[in-house]
Formats: structure tokens, sequence, C-alpha cells
């Protein structure tokens, strides 16, 4: 009766002995243990991507905010700025989200010109809570994270030369063209002191800028643009001394005295030297100016009446016509008449580049009603009127004999019909220095 009893122990004793050797439950017991650290780990790590994977599209909509806003450089760059980061679903004032823009941030190499963007928001909680981590705002009652990324942005600068530069200098609107649907400015950039208003036609100008608000000019239009000082003023100090005694003027009455044989041209004319004019010089036939070494020919107190008539520069010929004088009411000083000017400048010397140059003293009798058309304008070379109202209609093309290449400073001008100049890309070539500027190019990120 005892063996059964003694064999029943020795079969527990077995199976403890085996039990005690087993390691298959070893897993599920470590597991046990270990369940909650790992929920946990698993929880931040769920956290901490999506608050990457937020913050990188926060940062990408700030730098291109911030990039927006020194682009734009005008008096709304804010409301660009808050428009490009709406475009990435961040609108500021909506869904917890705040967009801060300013134009006074401070730059890494130094002053505060610079463009910053920032855009905050709050994500919720979801497994971090696990941990501990209860976050650093609230969102609809409950903990959340506040995550924030910021951009920041200068104002870069495009050097830009001018074949059109109106210097407004008496306050009128520089530019104006009145639904002028033929005018073409290819390859050319305009430029206004003032304000710019292109009605119905950007002249196909490659940039339009101005001081003031840029309505309409240019394929690329910029507004608030720094002014363009007036590069030639100081070329007046080269006009030679006045030495004329009376003004004779083209007959207005039967009765008025005929302009003396020297102020009517006709036939080839050799200047070797200045040439001064007193009063108003017109051609009675066509007229070739020979002056190898280029001439100046000065109009004191006079216009230049080219009377359905050419003057041409012939071959290797360079010629620079100034008006000078005084500002009596009773005298223009202006190329006038129904013909043709065909003239070159010079490349060289004190006048190089430099085809038409009205003094900058003179304020009265400058102005221009029919530019390139009346006469038709043919001009390598610059065409100064400093304190002119310039109507341009008629089409600009290069001289015979010269280079492509044509420049007009006005105090300002309307743009009508044709207008169009059709000289351009040679004015290095043609001795010319042509007016530049620096219009605001596209933001850049600093940091």
């Amino acid at each position: 009766m005892l063996i059964r009893p003694l064999i029943f122990l020795l079969g527990i004793v077995r199976h403890l002995g085996r039990l005690r050797a087993c390691r298959r439950g070893n897993i599920t017991i470590m597991m046990g243990l270990l369940l909650v650290p790992l929920m946990g780990a698993l929880g931040v790590g769920f956290e901490i991507s999506n608050w990457y994977l937020t913050t990188r599209g926060m940062q990408n909509a700030a730098d291109a905010s911030a990039i927006a806003a020194a682009t734009n450089g005008g008096s709304n760059y804010d409301v660009e700025a808050k428009a490009v980061a709406a475009q990435y679903g961040l609108v500021d004032g909506s869904n917890n989200v705040t967009v801060t823009v300013t134009n006074t941030a401070t730059c890494p190499a130094g002053g505060k010109t610079c463009y910053s963007v920032t855009i905050a928001g709050l994500v919720p909680l979801f497994l971090s809570p696990v941990v501990g981590y209860k976050g650093d705002g609230t969102l609809n009652g409950a903990r959340a994270k506040e995550l924030t990324s910021s951009a920041v942005a200068k104002q870069t600068t495009t050097p830009v030369q001018y074949c059109l530069l109106a210097l407004a200098t008496s306050g009128a609107q520089g530019i104006t063209t009145n639904g002028a649907p033929k005018a073409d400015m290819s390859n050319c950039s305009v430029m206004s002191n003032t304000s710019a208003t292109c009605n119905g036609h950007n002249l196909n100008a490659t940039i339009g800028a101005a001081h003031g608000t840029n309505n309409g000019c240019g394929i690329t239009q910029y507004s608030n643009v720094p002014v363009v000082p007036d590069p030639y003023s100081g070329l007046a100090s080269n006009i030679p001394v006045n030495t004329c005694n009376s003004y004779p003027q083209e007959p207005a009455k039967k009765k008025d005295p005929p302009l003396p044989a020297s102020n009517q041209w006709s036939g080839s004319k050799t200047l070797s030297s200045d040439v001064i004019v007193c009063g108003d010089l017109q051609l009675t036939g066509n007229v070739t100016i020979n002056a190898s070494s280029g001439a100046v020919l000065v109009i004191e107190n006079g216009q230049l009446d080219t009377n359905g008539y050419t003057l041409t520069t012939s071959s290797g010929s360079a010629l620079t016509v100034v008006f000078s004088g005084n500002n009596s009411a009773s005298y223009t000083h202006a190329p006038t008449g129904a013909g043709t000017l065909d003239i070159t400048a010079p490349t060289s010397g004190a006048w190089k580049g430099v085809a038409i140059y009205q003094d900058p003293g003179l304020t009265s009798g400058v102005d221009i009603s029919a530019a390139g058309n009346s006469p038709t304008w043919n001009i390598t070379g610059l065409v100064y009127l400093p304190h002119s109202s310039v109507t341009f209609s008629g089409a600009v093309n290069k001289s015979s004999n010269g280079n492509s290449c044509f420049v007009m400073v006005v105090d300002n001008i309307t743009i009508n019909g044709t207008g169009s100049i059709l000289a351009n890309g040679g004015c290095a070539a043609a001795g010319l220095s042509m007016p530049s500027g620096n219009p605001p190019g596209r933001g850049q990120l600093v940091s």
C-alpha cells in the first residue's frame, strides 16, 4: 500500500524538476514586465515623428513666405507672406496657427532690414502622456505640444540698364501709356523716378520700374525702387561759351525777315570743331555731316527744323546736337519738322555716346509733342531731354552708319500708338554708359 503514494510523490518531484528546467515561459514573463515601457517608447516615437513632419511642413512654409515677403519689398509684404503660408494650409488665426511677419529682422551681416516669418501651431498629444509627458500648451482643453518654425530672408537687387529714364523732377508721373497696343520696348527696360502707369499694354519692356507705384509697365514690374540719379547733367560743363549777339527765328508772318543764310543748311557740311548757330537752324535740303573725329553742333536759343529733309552723318562721322540758351518763352529748344534725323553720336571724347543734349538749365521751350515722328528719329546714342514733357509716337531705329543703341532721358513721357525703340544692345560699342539702377530681385534666405 505504501508503493502507490511513493510513486505519486516521485511523479510530482519529476514534473517539478522538468518545470524548473523549462524556459518556454520566460519570454511571456519578460514581455509582461516590458510592455509598459515599450508602449511608452512607441508613443514617444510616434509623437516625435509627428512633430518632425509637422515642423518640416511649417519650415517649408516659413521659408517660402519669407522669400515672398523679401521679394515683394512693398508695404503689403506681410499680406503676401501670409498668403503664401496659407497655400501650405497654415492660415494665420485659423486652427490655432499664428503667422508673424516683420521687415525689421536682424540680418546675419548686420542691420535690421531683413524679413522674417515665424509660424507657430499646436498639435494634440496621443501616446506620449503614457510616459508622463504633458506637453507645453492646451488644445481644446487637452494638453498639446507647441511647434514653431522661423525663416529670415533678405531683399536682393538686380543691376539693370535703362533705355528710357523719366527723371520726373517736375513731380509729374514719369511714364504714361494710353492704350498703346503696338508700343514695343522689347529688350529695353524703363524707369520712372515717380510713378508709372501703362494702360492696355505693358510696352513689352523687359523690366518696368518706378520709385512710386508701377501700374502695368514692363513684363517684370517693380514698385518702390530707389531713384536713379541723373547721370548726364554734368556734361553741361562741356557746352561751349555762347558767342551769339542775336537769335534769328523762322518767320512766323510774311512780313518777318527770313533766316540768314548761315541759319539755312543744305548739301554736305564738313565740321572739324564746335559749331555754334545763333537762333533757329532750318534745313533747306538734305544735309550730310562729315566729321571724322566727331563734331558738336550747338544751337543757341533755337530749334533744329528738318523742314521735311534729312540730316545724316556720313559713314565714319559723328555728331552731337546741343540745345542751349535761356528760358525766354519765345524760343524752342528742340528738333522739329517732318524730315529725318539720321545721326550717330561720337564714340569717344567729352560727348561720347551723346546724340542730342538739351542744356539742363533750360526749362522752357523744351517739350516735344511728336518724338520719333516729326522728325523721324534714326539715332545711335543718347537723347537727353531732362526737363521735357515728351509725347512719343514713332519708332526709333539706329542710324544708318551707327550701332544699335538708343537711350532717352526725359522729365516725363507719354507713349502712344506705335511708340517703339528698335535700336538696342549696342550701347557699349557706341560709347554710351546707359543709366542704371538696382531694382529688387528675388528674396534670398539668410537663416
